[in-house]
């Protein structure tokens, strides 16, 4: 290909908060990893298998934080999956049934059945179970690079600036990396974007080479950076921060320009789970028998009121064709003119969460993939790259330090330090210096070779950085499943404190022990001195 005129960074963020109960047969929110697989994860895996079966030249960065990847690998979360999907592909065979007379809800319920079923040979038959291994493999072609993230996706510029407490997260989560991956993370996607100075200081002491950040903590570093947040800029750390493209950022995201608002789109918030008969859905609902989201949609946006028309997957994609049409070719100016003004090839850094495509945007995938077939073919100007290949083409890149930022709401901590989640604090600031406490006396050989004590201390470890979470605050603060976020808070937190104290008093329960081990056991490798 001849040298573009710029480049296209897309990056996708694909993370969900660590669940997983054993203790119960089947617990509601292992549903949000069930639904991700089905309709995000599956699909772009679908997406690159495609692209790269007719040799289309693309680059795609995805951040699999920690949590996500210790779900995706975990056997027990695997097998229960699996009867996830046993029980959509009856459902969905009970539908084709009830819809043969319906032409127009008839041909979806074969939809969603064959997706069901290509779901499962997916996961099943293609990656034995585990996706991960799929997208190691995308990686190691060299079309997709791997982001990690804190160990617990937890909110850096809240902690204080513990810099022991920034290591747990970030060297917890790097070895945690590399035990998936099989080699050591190039780049991070720090936790909503949350950077404050000296951040990156511990990046570099993890071998970790560039993060993302959002535009205004490119905009705002100091010095101000010459070409805003087209190129990236270099911590005196030596670590690389890419920043947010706002325009290209909107057209996905906003509610009112975004494309996923259009009304040939299918319509989320109608589901059968509530739009059929009580006793018919009643078996493929959890054990309460609350009404839920099932996965089988019907309808199309349609409009801003109630009133809804049967969905179109024919009409639907052709828009997500003409959206991805427009994508690109507002790209192409954006680049031209950037090109031309800065004298250097740019690059569009556009981030965004990986579940909108699939889950919350039904057409995403199918947008992904017509624009890189188009990038690819009908156009001179653009390259799609990862960000780690990026420096392949300009590695001479201006030196300055990011402000303090992140790309929730105003830009900075409000989300997720406000009236509604701000008494997790004190506790969560008490066990990070507790943590460094037990870290350090066992550096200093205070627990010697006691096995049991040095699983307590793993232990506590993994307690404090589940706590650390920011899915927990940002939950909170949306009001959308509050007691369980409270809840998980007070038990990680109680776990730790019992921990502490059962470790300085030198009385460990080593019943007690064994089965929080069991529940909570994320991070099989953590090591207790990355807190020293």
């Amino acid at each position: 290909m001849a040298q573009p005129a710029g480049y296209l960074a897309l990056v996708l963020h694909a993370h969900l908060p660590y669940v997983r109960h054993p203790e119960h047969e089947r617990f509601l929110e292992e549903d949000w990893l069930f639904e991700a697989i089905t309709e995000t994860y599956i699909p772009l895996i679908g997406m690159m298998e495609s692209l790269q079966r007719d040799r289309v030249p693309f680059g795609l960065t995805m951040s699999i934080t920690p949590p996500l990847a210790g779900m995706l690998a975990d056997p027990l979360l695997q097998k229960r999956y699996v009867r996830h999907l046993e029980s959509l592909i009856e459902l969905s065979g009970k539908e084709i049934q009830r819809t043969q007379w319906s032409p127009e809800f008839h041909h979806l319920a074969l939809h969603y059945n064959s997706l069901f079923y290509r779901a499962r040979e997916i996961f099943v038959e293609h990656y034995g179970s585990n996706l991960l291994r799929a997208f190691r493999r995308f990686q190691d072609d060299g079309v997709l690079e791997i982001l990690t993230c804190g160990a617990t996706h937890g909110f850096l510029p809240l902690m204080l600036g513990n810099r022991n407490v920034w290591r747990g997260q970030i060297q917890t989560a790097a070895r945690d990396y590399e035990r998936h991956f099989g080699r050591r993370p190039r780049g991070i996607w720090l936790a909503e974007c949350g950077y404050e100075p000296g951040v990156d200081e511990i990046l570099a002491e993890e071998g970790i080479h560039h993060f993302v950040v959002d535009a205004h903590g490119v905009l705002h570093a100091t010095p101000r950076p010459k070409f805003g947040t087209y190129a990236p800029i270099i911590c005196r750390s030596g670590v690389a921060a890419f920043g947010r493209d706002l325009e290209s950022s909107k057209q996905v995201w906003s509610a009112r320009e975004g494309y996923p608002g259009d009304f040939e789109y299918r319509e989320f918030y109608r589901d059968v789970g509530w739009d059929l008969d009580y006793d018919y859905v009643r078996p493929y609902l959890h054990g309460d028998g609350k009404r839920t989201n099932l996965g089988i949609k019907y309808y199309r946006i349609t409009g801003p009121g109630k009133h809804k028309e049967p969905y179109d997957l024919d009409r639907a994609r052709e828009k997500a064709a003409s959206h991805a049409g427009n994508f690109m070719f507002n790209r192409e100016k954006q680049i031209e003119y950037l090109a031309g003004l800065m004298g250097r090839a740019p690059v569009i850094v556009s981030p965004y969460d990986a579940e909108l495509f699939g889950h919350w945007w039904y057409e995403g995938p199918i947008f992904l993939e017509m624009l890189l077939r188009k990038i690819a073919f009908d156009q001179k100007s653009i390259q799609t790259i990862t960000l780690a290949d990026y420096f392949d083409h300009s590695p001479v890149n201006q030196v300055a330090t990011p402000s303090l930022s992140s790309w929730g709401y105003k830009g900075y901590a409000e989300f997720w330090l406000e009236g509604s989640n701000d008494w997790i604090y004190r506790h969560l600031h008490r066990a990070g210096e507790r943590m460094v406490e037990l870290a350090g006396m066992a550096r200093d050989g205070r627990f010697g070779d006691d096995g049991t004590a040095w699983r307590a201390l793993r232990q506590a470890g993994r307690e404090l950085l589940l706590a650390q979470s920011s899915d927990w605050a940002f939950i909170m603060k949306t009001g959308t499943m509050v007691p369980y976020a409270v809840a998980r808070t007070e038990e990680h937190i109680a776990n730790f404190t019992k921990l502490y104290h059962d470790l300085r008093n030198h009385g460990i329960d080593e019943a007690w022990l064994k089965r929080i081990e069991h529940k909570n056991n994320i991070f099989p490798e953590i090591d207790p001195l990355s807190w020293a």
